[in-house]
């Protein structure tokens, strides 16, 4: 099969640190190939594939980017190029994209990683989208969408497992990690409560939002913290930096303070074998089995209540889960029936 991959050119196809579907992308393209299909990515510059890649727009921080028509006019004169060669269109980036070929035979599949405005959808259906599915990364952001009509599935996210290494036994006071994008939402606060209150080390890894409400938050909230003993910060880390990290951890923290979509870093402590200490927001729960791979809880203090109970999870389970659900062998063949059909 002949498959095109779309993303928008904000953040490089595969990002050395932040950026969770641009990773995914970069996964699955590597198993097709794999599998002995044709992949062509088109996203923005400094991107890699396994196959064929097509480059357009500019990188730059996500949170600043307007879309215009100098970019969309760049796009869509690719797009009326690839459609000729390709047997399906699956973009991972904003909907606008799609718009020259919403109405062709070609089969199409549209992806969210966020939470949906169902409105959109719904105008796309009534004028007549044609061989078009829609997906998300959890049951809850699908349900953020669905009303809009259309036939819509599910497909998490995934990580790489083979670059993961599985670690059964980690020391009775081994460490916490917290890693992600350092904003509010992402709760890294949270996780520095429950570090103090348990007196277990807490090592913080990711990115520093260029916002400045966000920039005030990690100076004022998260710095004052950081001492190199209770609380370390590390910064943005790579894969092979993860694998290190995640596997030296007793577990992972995620209290979440928004509708969290399906964080990539789920599936990736378990391919470590790291379970997950987490917030229920949105998708969140999906990927988390209470009392086995983790535990859910609401506040600070509850979540410092479960750290003593780390060792009652399975680390096993953990792997198995990865290797199960979230792969990227898995994913790639969930979105592949997908296209097959």
């Amino acid at each position: 099969m002949r498959i095109l991959l779309l993303m928008d050119p904000f953040i490089p196809v595969p990002p050395v640190h932040y950026g969770g579907i641009e990773r995914v992308i970069y996964d699955i393209a590597c198993q097709y190939v794999k599998m002995g299909h044709s992949v062509t990515i088109v996203s923005g510059p400094n991107s890699k594939s396994p196959d064929k890649l097509i480059e357009y727009g500019r990188n730059s921080d996500i949170q600043y980017i307007k879309i215009d028509w100098k970019l969309s006019l760049e796009l869509f004169s690719i797009l009326r190029k690839e459609i000729k060669t390709h047997d399906v269109i699956h973009n991972f980036g904003r909907l606008f994209w799609m718009f020259l070929i919403f109405f062709s035979k070609i089969k199409k599949v549209q992806t969210y990683m966020r939470f949906i405005s169902p409105r959109n959808i719904k105008i796309l259906n009534k004028i007549g989208c044609r061989n078009i599915t829609y997906t998300a990364v959890s049951d809850a952001i699908v349900k953020t969408g669905i009303s809009g009509g259309g036939n819509w599935k599910t497909v998490y996210n995934c990580t790489p497992i083979e670059q993961f290494e599985f670690v059964a036994d980690v020391p009775s006071q081994a460490p916490l990690f917290f890693i992600g994008r350092l904003e509010r939402c992402k709760g890294a606060h949270t996780a520095i409560k429950v570090a103090q209150l348990t007196k277990r080390k807490l090592i913080i890894a990711g990115t520093i939002s260029p916002i400045e409400e966000e920039i005030n938050y990690f100076e004022n909230e998260l710095r004052p913290h950081f001492d190199g003993e209770l609380i370390q910060f590390i910064g943005p880390i790579d894969n092979e930096r993860k694998n290190k990290i995640f596997g030296s951890c007793a577990a992972m923290l995620l209290p979440v303070e928004w509708y969290e979509p399906f964080p990539i870093v789920l599936p990736e402590s378990y391919a470590c074998g790291t379970p997950i200490l987490a917030f229920p927001g949105g998708g969140v729960p999906e990927g988390i089995i209470h009392g086995q791979t983790g535990y859910i809880s609401t506040s600070a203090e509850e979540m410092a209540s479960q750290v003593k109970e780390i060792d009652k999870l399975s680390r096993k389970k953990c792997r198995e889960l990865a290797v199960e659900l979230y792969s990227d062998l898995k994913i790639a063949n969930d979105y592949f029936q997908i296209y097959s059909n």
